[in-house]
């Protein structure tokens, strides 16, 4: 009998969707209803005319945030918002969350409270009942678990997979700024560390700390779509950067794209931020991700509906998949798109 050790394979090799593909890919449906399983911004089920939508992201001290700089109630805000995102990204609207919350016993009940009152506060803004939960102890710290469920008619339900050619892809509101406010609260944390009575310089920021601390989903957008009678042809949200959606998109179509670096939308906060890192604030757009604005295509003939709003930025077009996924910068060079954004499970 040998004694040799099986070679593991460390999960950083792979990556995070690298993960997701590997636990997944044997899951079979059992229910007819189960529209979509894995691969999309929500699981969609069918209820006859009413689809439902159902989705769960899960925010853990020390990878997703740091309490140095975090404030609870935002953190609680968040926490909820980010899921509502992912619903919003199948146009659907959210109707209902659950809550589970695993707490360290450096918690008091006044933080609990806190991170509830911004919870409470997101779903008012939203319009969204809490309906149940689960609460446990954790030796290591918080850990934040979001499940949202919404609906949609069967025929509004939009998903990654199904961008055709000659689209045109569009993206909302302004990206990289939410990146930027975390190297902003990084720089001052570190500073902080060495010298505990030093003061943060953040003034004149609050844009940018904002889109990092207290995001918004889009549920204006979304509106404004039914409003022109316009459905995505795909959609999906920006949680891990431009480059990295923009290619969920292409790779669950099977199609290639055109972007281009002249018009995608950066935020002149941002710009002045990254300047200040020295950072090109194009990687921050492409690869910074955790803006939560929607990418999504449309059909060309429905370029026109949308040509007067200041929040929907035409950047690209969908092309034949054997073209790539490439972004055309400034001075007409051609360069693939590549997934850069945050990767948890990285090496360090």
């Amino acid at each position: 009998m040998s004694n040799k050790k099986q070679k593991l394979t460390e999960i950083s090799e792979i990556g995070e969707f690298g993960l997701i593909e590997h636990i997944t890919k044997d899951i079979k449906i059992n229910h007819k209803n189960t529209i979509k399983g894995v691969g999309d911004d929500a699981a969609v089920i069918d209820h006859g005319d009413i689809y439902s939508v159902v989705t769960t992201d899960l925010l853990v001290e020390g990878i997703h945030f740091n309490l140095i700089y975090t404030p609870l109630k935002h953190l609680g805000y968040k926490a909820v918002v980010v899921n509502l995102s992912d619903v919003y990204a199948m146009n659907a609207t959210p109707k209902h969350i659950t809550v589970s919350i695993a707490i360290s016993k450096k918690f008091a009940i006044e933080h609990v409270e806190q991170i509830y009152e911004g919870i409470n506060l997101a779903c008012e803004q939203y319009n969204v009942d809490l309906v149940g939960g689960d609460t446990s102890s954790s030796l290591t710290g918080l850990a934040i678990s979001v499940t949202a469920i919404g609906e949609a008619k069967k025929e509004d339900i939009t998903y990654r997979s199904t961008a055709n050619k000659n689209d045109i892809v569009c993206v909302t509101g302004n990206l990289g700024g939410a990146y930027m406010g975390l190297q902003l609260l990084e720089r001052e944390k570190e500073i902080f560390k060495t010298n505990p009575d030093f003061n943060p310089s953040l003034e004149g920021n609050d844009y940018i700390l904002q889109r990092q601390l207290k995001p918004e989903a889009r549920r204006d957008v979304i509106e404004i779509l039914k409003e022109l009678d316009l459905k995505p042809t795909s959609m999906i949200d920006i949680s891990d950067g431009l480059s990295s959606e923009t290619l969920h998109i292409c790779n669950k179509s099977n199609v290639g794209c055109k972007i281009f670096q002249d018009k995608i939308p950066i935020d002149l906060n941002t710009e002045k931020m990254a300047e200040e890192f020295n950072i090109d604030p194009l990687v921050a757009a492409l690869n910074g991700g955790e803006d939560y604005e929607l990418l999504f295509t449309i059909d060309i003939t429905d370029l026109e509906k949308i040509k007067n709003h200041t929040m929907i930025h035409p950047i690209g077009h969908i092309t034949d998949i054997e073209h790539g996924a490439v972004l055309i910068t400034t001075s007409g060079q051609s360069i693939a798109l590549q997934a850069q954004g945050w990767n948890q499970m990285k090496e360090e």
